[in-house]
């Protein structure tokens, strides 16, 4: 027979939903039987040994993602355990770097008081002779107003009662004027900042005479009384 004789194949194809040799349900390609949960293996399919369902992967992603509620508070608790004791180490640190910048601070303008503490004294000299006068005592005025920009007065004036943590005693002498100890003479004002002093004041005390007399002697003639009775 040629070619041109040839008559068309005929194709036949079984739509049947029922398989009448096994009674199975067949499935087109690319669906899902009714009532079949996708990844479920059909009837007559058989999983290889290396295949693993998909509920039982999705069971395996969950346990392996989630964790138990009792897990989890503990975390938590972890967490927020470590958050408190960073914040309290940073709060810490903050007061140590506040406290140390205001001791340098202090230090610093301690110092530079001290430097000027000797000038004082000249111009506290040549105010007692009277020489504080003209352009010195405009130098002087601002020499004292850099102490007071410190934070830095003068202590120490005649009268005041003698305190051995703000005077130091150089002289000293008695006089029935006082009643206490006390700084008659200013030698050398005192400086402090605050609560610290920074030099004491150099002073003379004078302290109250006592108030009991020494007992005077007995006679010879009470002396002889008192052996006759004897």
């Amino acid at each position: 027979m040629t070619s041109g004789d040839e008559q068309p194949r005929v194709v036949i194809r079984d739509r049947r939903r029922i398989d009448p040799t096994t009674g199975a349900v067949r499935t087109p390609a690319g669906e899902q039987p009714a009532g079949v949960r996708p990844g479920t293996d059909l009837p007559g399919e058989q999983m290889s040994e290396h295949e693993t369902p998909v509920v039982e992967q999705a069971e395996a992603v969950q346990s392996a993602d989630g964790a138990p509620e009792g897990d989890l508070a503990r975390q938590l608790a972890e967490r927020t355990e470590d958050l408190q004791r960073v914040s309290a180490e940073y709060a810490n640190y903050r007061r140590r770097v506040d406290r140390d910048r205001s001791l340098v601070a202090d230090q610093a303008a301690e110092r530079f008081a001290a430097q000027l503490f000797p000038i004082v004294d000249d111009i506290e000299r040549a105010r007692d002779h009277g020489d504080l006068t003209g352009a010195f005592k405009v130098v002087a005025d601002r020499v004292l107003g850099l102490l007071d920009g410190l934070g830095v007065e003068a202590f120490g004036v005649a009268g005041d009662e003698f305190d051995p943590s703000l005077h130091e005693a150089v002289m000293h002498d008695t006089s029935a004027d006082v009643h206490a100890p006390t700084a008659t003479t200013v030698l050398r004002q005192g400086f402090r900042r605050g609560d610290r002093v920074l030099r004491t004041a150099m002073v003379a005390v004078t302290e109250p005479e006592s108030a009991q007399e020494p007992a005077a002697a007995p006679s010879a003639g009470e002396q002889a009384g008192a052996q006759a009775t004897d």
